[in-house]
This record gives structure tokens, C-alpha cells and sequence, in this order.
């Protein structure tokens, strides 16, 4: 018995049958291979077909023609060549046979266009032998090339063809009552023209990367045929080779496991991470950094209510219980503050993938909503994954943007808004978000359902927790220091993460310049301290540490003299110093 159709072809299959729709827009993991079963009573391996061969030998399998088109090889009949050859010959005998080698989509699509025109006319005949249906299918590779995002009126009269092409193929009543199926491939919707993904009669399809359960599925496959003593050659078991092989394509898990293989010999633990790092940071070309920790909660000084939050997380995150976790985190506070670190140390903790979003921001039309897309795949494939936003407010876009960016702010803050409040993907995706300015957030964006925890983080407000930070920072520093070491703090120093790092390191550079014999580190430090001066801007510092507690949404995670601000205070004194911001 052959094995079912993934769920994205089950479910063009449905929608052509039904006559609902006759156009398919099919985007994401393209360039992948589909496993497909032949249900022999040999029980051989399924084949592995690519997706354009899947198309041809498989979805339409008794279609009587099936041309693929692309810029870069011209139109090719895969199936019904006879017939293609035939109709070019009566339509102009060599003239029309250099035509259709043509790559030129204007003139490719037009010749496409009359021989779908041609088709029609055939079964409009009655009672002719020659006038029995032909079914045909059309698929355009690489379509953004052929109908490229942008207002069709400003890109040039082929192109501005093309989509009308395009679109009349999707409306036409007397396509749609035929045999006749067009589909057009894209990693990302968003390179394609507006009106043609937007056209309610063409159906977006999402070819998915392989989930836990189908890499397993394919790992075994290798294992049975490619890889024979693919489980003696690997230190983890298999099922865990394919859990942490998930997020990448099947060609992408193949690459891997031969590469290793070929390079070591074996498969340890530490060379799979290393290369499904690698490649995944490839395929999303550098759009995601894993983030590889060496630190744990420990190495964060003070802030006890938040670790013990977050600590209790991912007790719960290991537990399995998904329902009872956060969709997201806000972590905000001041600069300096440490809510970098703090991610980073958790990240160290929480066992599942932790990535960081880079800079997805492109100068082209739709290539940033692209980079979005193709980073939202690898996340949903992942399975589990912490994914961290620095500067968020830099990063998340907006709901109104004021035009000088053609909309891109309004549009990524909308796809990240989706994706964020996706229900199915609590306790799969974690969130956080960090940034010393919440208020510049959308309120939509920061609301619980999306990211339900408000962490603020304060710098030391007492000399034990100051001394605390700076045992912290010597330590990653690999300064010397012990408890016997610090002085008292000068009356009035409020000194933030950062600040006190560059304390230290002031006092580290005279340290190692001194002479023997060396002063105390005690005294050597209190006169650093002594000579440093403060954040000058202590107004927008103010201001950053009230916005922070006014996104709070936990008593215990606040210091004592903030807790005992009432909200109208808040909201008074951050008034007062808007103006300085």
C-alpha cells in the first residue's frame, strides 16, 4: 500500500478536484526531496523524487501533457512531448521550435498561453475522436523571476504580461472547468507580485520542512539503504540522530550525516551540532545565529526572583508541560542592565535549540518579508526553540509606519505579530524579546498572548548586591578579585553591568602596569571608583528603569523602591521626563 500524500499535495489534490481552484502557488522547502512509496510487494525503499519529478510522476501522473517552464532552461514537455511537438510543428515548423527553446518568460508564456488555448478549443469540438479532454499541467520554477513583487505598472511592459498571463490562467472559467492545472514555485511568497499571490482564485500551498516524526521516518530510510551501519557509526541513538537533525531539509540531513561520516569517520555528538549549526545558519543565509552558551544561570548576579522564574520554566519546558509555559518573554531595563547576558545564560539551561535573530532587514522590495517567512520555516521545524530578539524595538517593525519605508515596518510587525500569538506553538517557540525602551513596542506586540511575562531587570541597589556584580564580572574578566578585595562604595555610585566592567577593567590596566611591588587590589580599586565618573545621562537612565516598571507584570521582580511607587506616580514621572528622551 502506498504511503499517503504529504498534507500541502492531499490538499492541492482536494482543491483541484473539488474545481474550487486550478492555479497553485507552492512555496518554502522546494529544494527538498519527497519520500514516495511504490507499494511493491518487494517492500523496496521509498524513492526519493525531487519536487519537480514528484509533480510530474506523481500529482499528475495521467495528465496527457505537463510542460515546466523557468528562465534559466526554457520550456521542457516532461510528459506529452509527442503532442507538443506535433502543435509547434502546424504552428510554424522550425520558427516555432526555436521559439519554444526561447528563455525569455514574455515569449514563453505566450506560446504556453496558445497551446492552453489550442487544448481548450479541442474540447469545445463535439463529437470528434480528437476532441477527447486532454488534461495539462503547467509549473513555472523560479516564478519570482517571471512575475516579480512590485506595482505591475512600473515594471515594464514584458513583466506587466507576464502577470496578466498569470492571472488570467487562475481566472478563467473555462480553465477552471477543464483539465487544466497551472503551479507556480517560490521559496517565498513575498518575491512574488502582489496581485498574484493575493488573487483569491490561486491557492498558496506550503511545502513544510520534514518534522521530528518524518525525519525519523527518513533517518531509518538511510539507515536501511544509503547508510547500513549508519547506527554503529553514530554515538547517539538514531532517534536522537533525527531529533537533532530536525529543522533541516532531507537533502540537508543527508549532507550532514555523509559529510561526517566521510570527515570522521563516525558521528559524535559535538561534529552533528557543529554541522546542523552550520548549514541551518546557511540555508537561512546568516538570518539566525545559534546561540552555543557556556554560561548558566550562576553566572548572573543577583536578580533572585527572576532566575528562580525562569529556572521554574524550564523545569516545566523539560517536564513536557507545554500548556502551563509562556508564549513569550519581555525583558527591559536599562542599558547595561545585563538583559543580554541574562538570555544567554538561560540559554545555557533550557536544553532546546536557542537562536538569535540577525539583521533580515533588505534594501529590495519583499526581500525582507521573504527573510521573515524563511526564518518562521526553520523555527516550526525545529520542533522546540528559545528564539531571542535583541533590540526589539529596533527589530519588530510597526503598526502605522509613517511611509518612509514603503510599508516594510508596518508589514514585518504584522507577520511577526501572526506568528508570535500562533497558539499551537506554545511551550514550541519561545520568545524574548529584550530592549531598554518598551515603549516604543507596540502595545499589540508586548500584550500577554504573545509575550506574557515583563521581566525588568535594575542595576545593584546595595553594596552587597554591588559586590556581588563585581565578583561576577572579575570572574568572566578573569580579574584576580576576592571578597577581601572590595572597598566600600563612594557615597552616590550607582553603577550599572557595563559600567562596572569598565571599572574593572580601568583597574585591571593599572594592575598590570604597576611595578612590582603591586598596591592592593583593594586600594587600587577604590581609586578607580573614586575617579569614575557616572552616566551623565541619568534623566533617560530614570526614564528607562519607569518605563520598565511600568511593563512589570510580576511585584516580585521589582526592587523595593519600586514596588512602592503607585502606577499614577509612574505615569507622572515618566511625563515629566519624556521631554529628555
Amino acid at each position: 500500500m502506498s504511503s499517503p500524500l504529504p498534507a500541502w499535495a492531499r490538499e492541492m489534490q482536494d482543491l483541484f478536484k473539488s474545481g474550487s481552484v486550478a492555479q497553485f502557488l507552492l512555496h518554502g522547502n522546494l529544494f527538498d526531496v519527497v519520500p514516495v512509496d511504490e507499494g511493491s510487494a518487494a517492500k523496496t525503499p521509498p524513492r526519493m523524487l525531487s519536487l519537480g519529478v514528484f509533480l510530474d510522476e506523481v500529482m499528475f501522473s495521467g495528465y496527457d501533457g505537463v510542460l515546466h517552464y523557468d528562465r534559466g532552461r526554457g520550456i521542457r514537455a516532461t510528459r506529452g512531448g509527442d503532442d507538443w511537438g506535433d502543435w509547434l510543428k502546424q504552428l510554424g515548423g522550425a520558427e516555432a521550435l526555436a521559439l519554444a527553446q526561447t528563455r525569455e518568460s514574455g515569449a514563453a508564456l505566450e506560446l504556453i498561453d496558445r497551446y492552453l488555448l489550442r487544448s481548450l478549443n479541442l474540447q469545445a469540438i463535439k463529437g470528434k475522436p480528437a476532441a477527447s479532454p486532454m488534461k495539462i499541467a503547467v509549473v513555472i520554477e523560479f516564478a519570482e523571476f517571471v512575475v516579480p513583487r512590485g506595482d505591475a505598472l512600473q515594471l515594464g511592459g514584458p513583466f506587466s504580461a507576464n502577470v496578466v498571463k498569470i492571472l488570467g490562467w487562475a481566472n478563467d472559467p473555462a480553465i477552471l472547468q477543464a483539465n487544466v492545472a497551472t503551479v507556480l514555485m517560490t521559496e517565498g511568497l513575498h518575491d512574488l507580485n502582489e496581485l498574484v499571490v493575493e488573487n483569491p482564485h490561486a491557492a498558496k500551498l506550503r511545502v513544510p520542512l520534514p518534522d521530528e516524526a518524518q525525519m525519523t521516518q527518513y533517518v531509518g530510510l538511510l539507515a536501511q539503504d544509503r547508510f547500513p551501519d549508519l547506527a554503529a557509526q553514530c554515538d547517539v541513538p538514531l532517534e536522537t540522530l533525527s531529533r537533532r537533525l530536525t529543522g533541516l531539509s532531507r537533502v540537508g540531513a543527508m549532507t550532514v550525516i555523509s559529510t561526517a561520516l566521510t570527515a570522521e569517520g563516525r558521528i559524535s555528538a559535538a561534529y552533528l551540532a557543529k554541522m546542523k549549526k552550520d548549514l541551518i545558519e546557511r540555508e537561512c543565509q546568516g538570518l539566525l545565529e545559534f546561540m552555543e552558551s557556556p554560561y548558566t544561570l550562576d553566572n548572573v548576579s543577583g536578580h533572585e526572583a527572576v532566575k528562580t522564574w525562569l529556572r521554574e520554566d524550564a523545569q516545566l519546558l523539560r517536564r513536557g508541560a507545554c500548556h502551563a509555559l509562556p508564549m513569550g518573554y519581555l525583558i527591559t531595563g536599562r542599558i547595561g542592565t545585563g538583559k543580554t547576558f541574562l538570555v544567554q545564560c538561560w540559554a545555557g539551561e533550557l536544553g532546546i535549540p536557542c537562536v538569535a535573530f540577525k539583521n533580515f532587514r533588505d534594501r529590495w522590495v519583499g526581500a525582507s518579508e521573504g527573510n521573515l517567512e524563511k526564518i518562521f520555516a526553520i523555527l516550526r521545524a525545529l520542533g522546540q526553540a528559545m528564539v531571542f530578539v535583541d533590540e526589539a524595538d529596533q527589530v519588530a517593525g510597526k503598526r502605522d509606519s509613517d511611509g518612509g519605508d514603503s510599508g516594510l515596518s508596518g508589514r514585518i510587525y504584522a507577520m511577526l505579530a501572526r506568528e508570535m500569538s500562533e497558539t499551537r506553538n506554545r511551550g514550541k517557540v519561545i520568545w524574548v524579546f529584550a530592549t531598554s525602551r518598551p515603549d516604543l513596542l507596540e502595545v499589540d506586540l508586548k500584550r500577554q498572548g504573545r509575550l506574557d511575562v515583563h521581566i525588568p531587570l535594575f542595576p545593584p541597589q546595595t553594596q552587597a548586591e554591588t559586590n556581588s556584580l563585581l565578583l561576577a564580572v572579575a570572574k568572566k574578566l578573569k580579574f584576580p578579585l576576592s571578597e577581601k578585595d572590595l572597598p566600600d562604595l563612594p557615597d552616590n555610585l550607582l553603577l550599572g553591568g557595563h559600567e562596572v566592567e569598565g571599572v574593572l577593567v580601568r583597574a585591571l590596566r593599572r594592575y598590570e602596569l604597576c611595578p612590582e611591588p603591586r598596591p592592593a587590589l583593594k586600594d587600587l580599586l577604590l581609586e578607580v571608583m573614586r575617579e569614575a565618573r557616572p552616566n551623565a545621562q541619568t534623566k533617560k537612565l530614570e526614564y528607562m528603569d519607569l518605563v520598565a516598571v511600568r511593563e512589570c507584570t510580576d511585584e516580585r521582580f521589582l526592587t523595593p523602591a519600586m514596588a512602592k511607587l503607585s502606577p499614577e506616580d509612574v505615569e507622572s514621572r515618566i511625563a515629566e521626563l519624556r521631554r529628555f528622551m
